[in-house]
């Protein structure tokens, strides 16, 4: 069964599982085209209901949980119910019913609003957030971890900026703010991304490497593109992949920063629940370097990406085109 299997990831998790298998199960809040394309059982429910959940979980035989509240902006209960208690229910049930557990968390839950170039799986959760996802996230990761010392089965990746074909998140903000996106800082540091394919095959090696090798049972492994990318190049090529100028304007970090500070003190006075154009979160996310090491991944799940970025932003270009 794959949580969220409507989302963007969830979706690309079902296309690789049904042709392996054609019993799979996704749960979701609504129904969706995506899985019902591909022939897919849709199960209704919301994971914050426990009942619901472990109705869900009945003969079912691995949890893929992709499921999640993203955004940089909300109401942090809203992100608590659905990121924390949501991940509680669907361990509880996987524990009922001992089914192993692939579960997606995030690099933000390690984000200190600094540089992060080149780590590993060892460093730990950040003491301090700006912003309720990762925080959510990160509790979220914890609660798998407590709960794979007390007979989970479990295997947590981390896939970092994902984006590709059927995108419904990273993809539309960017185009749509094309005419009022700026470069935040020097406009050089490295991220990684990776391609929705490559997040999707990992996935899959976790659930097969967690079945033939039990003791990898409770690890953590960030997924990339192994690539490091100037994250102004990726977005100026995502862009283009859309018909869209690039982005030649700047403004500082200090600056965006500031914008970010008064703009969200301006939304929790007047109550504005719309994303803000720019938060305290945004602004480091957009100025400071995050790629990682995934040594880890390739060595333990045998994960290498098999698209690169280039023939994937040929692939993006060519389904927004079409689309």
């Amino acid at each position: 069964m794959v949580t969220g299997g409507g989302g963007f990831l969830g979706t690309a998790i079902i296309r690789q599982l049904v042709k392996k298998s054609k019993n799979i199960k996704s749960f979701s809040r609504n129904f969706y085209p995506g899985p019902a394309s591909l022939g897919v059982e849709q199960i209704q429910g919301d994971i914050k209901d426990k009942n619901a959940v472990e109705t869900a979980l009945k003969d079912v035989d691995l949890v893929f949980h992709t499921a999640a509240k993203p955004g940089i902006w909300g109401d942090y209960s809203d992100y608590y119910n659905t990121n924390v208690k949501g991940t509680i229910n669907i361990i509880s049930g996987c524990l009922k019913h001992d089914i192993p557990l692939i579960h997606t968390s995030s690099p933000s839950v390690i984000f200190n609003g600094t540089d992060m170039e080149g780590i590993n799986e060892s460093v730990p959760c950040a003491s301090k957030f700006h912003a309720p996802y990762p925080k959510t996230k990160a509790l979220a990761e914890q609660e798998v971890i407590k709960s794979t010392r007390h007979g989970l089965k479990s295997i947590i990746l981390r896939p970092h900026l994902i984006w590709g074909p059927g995108d419904n998140h990273l993809v539309p903000r960017i185009l749509k703010g094309a005419k009022s996106l700026r470069i935040v800082g020097n406009g050089k540091n490295l991220v990684d991304t990776v391609y929705i394919d490559n997040a999707a095959d990992a996935h899959i090696l976790a659930a097969e490497k967690l079945e033939t090798c039990p003791y990898l049972s409770g690890n953590i492994y960030f997924i990339s593109q192994d690539e490091p990318v100037y994250l102004w190049d990726m977005v100026n090529a995502i862009l283009k992949a859309g018909g869209r100028p690039c982005i030649k304007k700047s403004i500082s970090t200090k600056t965006a920063f500031a914008i970010g500070t008064i703009i969200e003190f301006l939304y929790k006075l007047f109550n504005i629940k719309s994303e803000p154009k720019m938060t305290r979160f945004l602004a480091a996310e957009l100025s400071t370097a995050h790629w990682f090491d995934i040594s880890a991944a390739k060595n333990d799940l045998g994960y290498y990406p098999k698209i690169s970025t280039q023939e994937g932003l040929n692939r993006l270009k060519s389904w927004l085109q079409e689309n």
